[in-house]
């Protein structure tokens, strides 16, 4: 009989350890589970980031053929970094880690494409706009006389050009709360652009403000609670944040800080440096 008791006991400890382990069980493969789904949807969004840059890089168009090649280039990688996205398993977080930032040259890339365009295209405009006045010059001053006007014209566009300061060298980071370089978005709490103005010694010396505009992972512009307004050659522009320098011809190196409201999110952030002359360089910053 008490042999018989221990054989009984001995099974309802068997019987509770196993339940135990299947318990053990059933929440690991959930935890599984809602990993690899979280997996499987940061894949799905990074395709996606992907295909819209396909779809933006299909949008430019030029008629310079070189520039042309080049931009057939950066198509071809897009697509066949969808292709391999499309054949990783979203658990190999390294390689989906290496996709994101070569998602990041990509955009960067592109935007140097948009800036190359947008520059032939005002030449092409300026320059259709010039024959047209010298053309009608020529019907109404004399052969000399044009030809002073023209090569005067021609050295103030340069001086003018020329006098432009310029930037270089742009870092954009992320700063934590112990002043500390990080790229978790989690423990960011300002942004910070770091650029060089270039030397030029025929550029106006004196103090010269220098402005970034900060836009997030959906494109938006940051701004902190002010809505602060600055005007480049004529257009009046709305800018994240700004620092006044002395410049004095010589190379400066300057960083502005943002501090935004709002919680920072996980995504590219792109800022755009200018002066009052133009836009000088910009950066990119990927947030985890």
């Amino acid at each position: 009989m008490e042999k018989e008791n221990k054989m009984k006991k001995l099974a309802i400890g068997l019987s509770i350890v196993a339940c135990i382990l299947l318990i053990a069980l059933v929440v690991i493969w959930l935890n599984r589970n809602n990993l690899i789904s979280d997996l499987n949807k940061e894949k799905s969004d990074l395709t996606t980031e992907f295909v819209s840059l396909q779809n933006d890089y299909s949008t430019l168009t030029t008629n310079n053929d070189s520039l042309n090649v080049q931009l057939d280039i950066e198509r071809e990688k897009v697509e066949q970094l969808i292709e391999r996205i499309q054949k990783t398993d979203a658990t190999n977080r390294s390689k989906i880690r290496q996709y994101e930032r070569e998602l990041g040259t990509l955009r960067t890339i592109m935007k140097g494409y948009i800036v190359q365009i947008d520059s032939l295209n005002t030449l092409n405009v300026a320059l259709r706009k010039e024959a047209n006045i010298a053309h009608e010059a020529a019907q109404e001053s004399k052969k000399q006389y044009e030809e002073l006007r023209t090569t005067t014209d021609e050295y103030a566009k340069k001086v003018e050009i020329g006098s432009i300061i310029k930037g270089r060298g742009a870092v954009l980071v992320g700063i934590n709360s112990s002043n500390k370089e990080t790229n978790r978005s989690s423990r960011i709490s300002k942004l910070r652009t770091c650029l060089s103005l270039v030397e030029n010694t025929i550029a106006a010396k004196g103090p010269k403000t220098v402005y970034i505009r900060v836009k997030g992972p959906d494109g938006i512009l940051m701004t902190d609670d002010q809505q602060h307004i600055f005007s480049v050659d004529g257009e009046e522009m709305i800018y994240s944040a700004s620092r006044e320098v002395d410049y004095q011809g010589d190379e400066v190196e300057v960083c502005i800080y943002f501090s935004n409201s709002q919680k920072f999110i996980k995504g590219v952030y792109t800022v755009d440096v200018y002066t009052s002359e133009a836009k000088i360089c910009s950066a990119d910053l990927l947030l985890r």
